[in-house]
């Protein structure tokens, strides 16, 4: 087997305790191979079941035992048969003994590949663990867990354990499960293996890791502190983003009967002056420009390659800076892990040195990057310790890259704490708001976190690799439904909502919703560097449409309409200023016509012109003109008007809505109580 290849065995529990879950590992395994036939199709793959009453294998045979154990699959590269295999796992009518199944397994790689052969050896093992194990015929179950490890170790085979614990039922011996558990934890100490333990289906699909990148080491090189000390460091991915498959271009043009045809196509591009031109442009004829303002600047090849800037491959210390100092929201692209050189023990006491001091006083480190000779760019980063708890395993950092003053984006959004108390929640609200957190808690304690990272599949990735496979077989597949576990990745968990309706109906029945019939599809939402907020019940965003957006004066028929639209516009600097302009002009004539209808329509724009001049931080040209309001009510005699004025609390802007107002929170309070005395005959 070659080194970059992998063997693999499947040991799965088909027993009646892993009937109800049986489904969810199809599917697992099902998309386990779909991965190997598209990124390691020269991958090995065998299968063995335990739990069948049947009992099929080459150990059973030469010298007994190992009953209830099956081989469905020698190890054989992976193909599109294995694929409906795993889709069709027997049912099985008796406890397994997976330490059964794992000699089984074992003995199939170390006969397929023996102690020589390079390449990568793994067993995986999906089981609920909950069977009892037969007691060996020399020693205890713990010696002979060890004797299996160590060889384990020895022949370079890595194990890995997926324990189903969805469906536990009540009769199930907790005395069982605790020792098996005791039992895959010894292979943890002795071999290269490790335990999940999985609750639904979901992790069951993360936990079983589809796909096999190699660790490669994007850099090794010195960490240096000063010219005088430098550490060896290593630096890996720790986090990167999985694509979709590169899809490549095909031609069916070569003749069915050459076997030997690649189907490549090839593209070819030509240059040419204009387009009815036949005479195609030589590379040396062709140049690249910039725009800088109305020209086009040429920059030749040469030049280009003088403008680069030249760095040296290494990692520099800047400095230390409290943790704090560097927000969650600064951390760009991919996460790297940077160890110590394994080889170099003084590094590794340095790096542990280093990473445990600044864990202790909750320091990070600013290092600038470059990481091969003649990259074009350097990184500025920031290294987050990382103290080990096991003893085989160094410290380390985490090593994030940092944002320049180019790449950040500063949004100006108003704040909460300036808005006025009709915008923040009550303490009913706020209640009903904790209630529903609480309810739609994923990680609640005595149960498994739901959507962990680690175990947590890519849905888009999945169905991709489903399909493939399906359209593998014929090109007239369709495409099935969304698989139900994948749902749960993309939607609410019901499960989660529904355990209790009160709340939510709680929270619904706690925030009123109103239809804003301003708001349009062609409509953009105006972000504002100031805070906002009136006291008005219908406080709409004022947005603006950018096809419909043509009014410019207030109407008698619509003025609230006309005077937002007015407002909202962005085509000049004058239309606030017009807008509120008209607006007072329409208020004080519908207030002079003094008739009841008038007199609503004229409390409507005033609430109007009250909210937009909160939004667009204009106060004190609302304040001056409530004040004239008042005084022109008081000198026509139209006492009415200002007893709605009151009645509909009505008041100054304060500086609490709006930073620039002149005018006191009591101050504005105190208005209309002010006013009341001279509105007595």
């Amino acid at each position: 087997m070659a080194r970059n290849r992998e063997g693999l065995v499947l040991l799965v529990d088909v027993g009646p305790a892993m009937h109800s879950v049986l489904p969810d590992v199809e599917k697992a395994c099902s998309l386990l191979m779909q991965k190997k036939l598209i990124y390691n199709k020269f991958d090995e793959v065998g299968i063995v079941v335990f739990g069948t009453q049947e009992t099929e294998n080459e150990l059973a045979r030469d010298i007994g035992g190992y009953e209830n154990v099956k081989v469905l699959r020698n190890i054989k590269v992976v193909d599109e048969l294995v694929v409906d295999l795993v889709k069709r796992l027997p049912r099985g009518h008796v406890a397994g003994d997976f330490l059964d199944a794992l000699i089984v397994g074992m003995d199939m790689l170390i006969k397929m590949y023996g102690a020589g052969q390079k390449g990568k050896k793994r067993l995986c093992l999906i089981t609920n663990a909950a069977c009892p194990t037969k007691d060996p015929f020399e020693g205890t179950k713990d010696e002979q867990v060890s004797t299996i490890a160590v060889k384990m170790a020895a022949e370079g085979i890595k194990m890995e354990s997926i324990v189903m614990r969805a469906d536990a039922s009540g009769d199930v011996d907790e005395r069982i499960i605790e020792e098996n558990d005791h039992l895959l934890s010894l292979f943890s100490t002795n071999a290269i293996a490790k335990t999940v333990n999985v609750e639904s289906p979901l992790s069951l699909l993360g936990s079983l890791k589809t796909r096999r990148v190699a660790p490669v080491t994007l850099f090794r090189g010195d960490l240096e502190i000063n010219p005088s000390m430098k550490i060896k460091v290593w630096v890996y991915k720790k986090v990167a983003e999985e694509r979709l498959p590169t899809l490549k271009m095909y031609s069916d043009k070569a003749p069915p009967s050459d076997k030997f045809a690649k189907h490549e196509v090839k593209i070819d591009y030509d240059y040419k002056v204009t387009a009815e031109t036949s005479e195609v442009l030589a590379p040396e004829e062709r140049i690249k420009g910039f725009r800088y303002g109305p020209h086009v600047i040429p920059i030749s090849p040469d030049e280009m390659e003088t403008l680069k800037f030249k760095t040296e491959k290494g990692m520099k210390l800047l400095g230390f800076t409290d943790a704090s100092n560097i927000l969650r929201h600064y951390y760009m692209k991919d996460v790297n892990i940077v160890v110590p050189d394994p080889s170099k023990e003084k590094s590794v006491i340095a790096v542990s040195a280093l990473a445990r001091e600044m864990k202790q006083t909750n320091k990070v480190a600013i290092v600038r990057c470059v990481w091969r000779n003649g990259q074009g760019n350097v990184v500025v980063g920031v290294l987050t310790p990382i103290v080990s708890e096991r003893d085989d395993t160094p410290d380390s950092f985490y090593f994030n890259v940092l944002p320049f003053a180019e790449d950040v984006r500063e949004f100006p959004f108003p704040s909460f704490s300036r808005f006025p108390a009709s915008l923040k929640p009550d303490e009913q609200q706020q209640a009903v708001s904790d209630n529903l957190v609480k309810m739609l808690d994923l990680a609640p304690s005595p149960k498994e976190e739901v959507l962990k990272p680690e175990l947590t599949p890519n849905p888009v990735l999945q169905r991709f690799y489903e399909y493939l496979e399906l359209k593998s077989k014929s090109t007239d597949a369709a495409l099935p439904p969304m698989n139900e576990a994948f749902k749960r990745i993309m939607e609410q968990d019901p499960e989660l909502s529904s355990s209790d309706k009160s709340i939510m109906d709680s929270f619904s029945g706690s925030f009123e919703v109103k239809e804003n019939p301003k708001l349009r599809k062609a409509s953009k939402r105006l972000l504002r560097d100031k805070p906002s907020g009136s006291d008005d019940e219908d406080n709409r965003m004022i947005t603006y449409n950018a096809n419909e957006n043509s009014i410019d004066t207030v109407g008698d028929a619509n003025p609230v309409q006309d005077f937002e639209a007015m407002i909202s516009r962005r085509d000049g600097n004058d239309w606030t200023d017009k807008a509120i302009s008209e607006m007072k002009k329409r208020i004080v004539k519908l207030v002079e016509d003094s008739t009841t209808d008038e007199g609503d329509k004229a409390l409507e724009c005033l609430l109007s012109l009250r909210k937009c001049c909160v939004l667009e931080q204009e106060p004190k040209q609302f304040n001056e003109f409530l004040n004239h309001l008042y005084e022109l009510c008081q000198e026509k005699k139209l006492s009415h008007f200002l007893a709605h004025i009151t009645s509909k609390k009505i008041t100054m802007i304060p500086k609490s809505e709006a930073a620039d107002s002149d005018v006191a929170d009591e101050e504005a309070a105190d208005f209309t109580v002010k006013q009341e005395p001279k509105l007595e005959t």
